[in-house]
């Protein structure tokens, strides 16, 4: 047994993330943070023997679809979620006993592809079988389609996004050499490390007051001696790649900032919502057909939501790189 495993409420600190999606945080963290700590301390169960735990257990789910019958499917749904929570659980006895590696994240993300994969095949195959309709091989193919896209569409915003803040780093570099160090920082990162410390400045800059350009100069949320967010004690400049949407929409900020404050992102319906509403909700209530289209719906709009807030953001990102551009041209005068 080991001695060096923290209390709970320090496993939760340790081991959750700051943000997650609602599922996890509300049905999935309450049993897997307590189930790690034990792991942790009684056993020497490895991340990468839970990571295949859960891929196995995922097979035994698709069995249970494949079955179709109604009775099956409620098991099936059990043993699926049995495997989530147990991915789950991976990645937070890696944070708690420092065993992370890449390789392990990186067969934690080819067993999750694979695991839907093939529990999309074998749950709309056996509602084939069992009715005969064949709306159920072209929902088969529709998760499939959709789980892929919703990772390609991360992993490829997550690029544009880095290039974004890569170019304006290197700009304000350049900067630099004709003025005084200047901390930078991302008016995102401020907003997700402390929700709470900049909910009034974030709602006044929605609404136009006070705000400046994109590139100025402001004195960011917990900036100063005392900076709640973690800012140096340098006054930071804050860009905000974020400013035109919030604009757009200020009422999304209260529901953001109410949501963070719950460590729950705002991308309500992801990857994992879809999920559990093909594999779990579906197979409860024998609604696979309606659910499936359903949480497919859903999550196309949040897809397509977060894709027209990257257009607003890089229009943002342009006029930083236009005002910088401007400094330049103003000092050289």
């Amino acid at each position: 047994m080991r001695q060096d495993i923290p209390d709970l409420a320090e496993v939760r600190r340790i081991t959750q993330k700051k943000r997650d999606a609602w599922w996890t945080v509300l049905l999935v963290d309450p049993v897997a943070t307590p189930l790690v700590r034990l792991t942790a301390t009684y056993t020497r169960i490895t991340p990468n023997q839970l990571t295949w735990g859960a891929f196995l257990l995922g097979l035994g789910s698709a069995v249970c679809f494949a079955l179709g019958d109604w009775r099956w499917l409620i098991a099936g749904a059990v043993v699926y979620h049995l495997s989530f929570v147990l991915d789950c659980m991976d990645g937070k006895v890696a944070r708690l006993t420092g065993q992370g590696s890449v390789f392990g994240a990186w067969l934690d993300f080819i067993f999750d592809r694979i695991r839907v994969a093939v529990c999309g095949v074998a749950l709309m195959a056996g509602q084939y079988q069992r009715t005969d309709d064949a709306l159920y091989i072209w929902l088969a193919a529709a998760v499939i389609g959709l789980d892929t896209l919703r990772y390609i569409n991360s992993l490829e915003i997550f690029k544009i996004r880095h290039s974004m803040r890569k170019q304006i780093k290197a700009r304000l570099r350049e900067a630099r050499h004709a003025e005084d160090d200047r901390e930078l920082a991302f008016m995102e990162d401020l907003l997700r490390k402390n929700p709470e410390a900049d909910i009034e400045q974030d709602l006044r800059k929605a609404v136009g007051e006070g705000s400046e350009g994109p590139g100025e100069g402001v004195e960011g949320p917990g900036a100063g001696a005392e900076g709640a967010a973690g800012v140096p004690k340098k006054q930071a400049q804050v860009i905000d790649l974020h400013q035109e949407f919030r604009r757009r929409f200020p009422v999304y900020l209260r529901v953001r900032s109410f949501l963070l404050r719950h460590r729950i992102r705002a991308h309500l319906v992801s990857g994992i919502e879809f999920q559990m509403g093909v594999f779990m909700i579906g197979p409860l209530f024998d609604a696979v057909a309606g659910v499936t289209i359903l949480s497919g719906a859903l999550l196309l709009v949040f897809e397509l939501a977060i894709v027209y807030k990257l257009l607003l953001s890089t229009r943002d990102f342009t006029r930083t790189i236009d005002s910088f551009d401007r400094e330049t041209v103003t000092r050289a005068a």
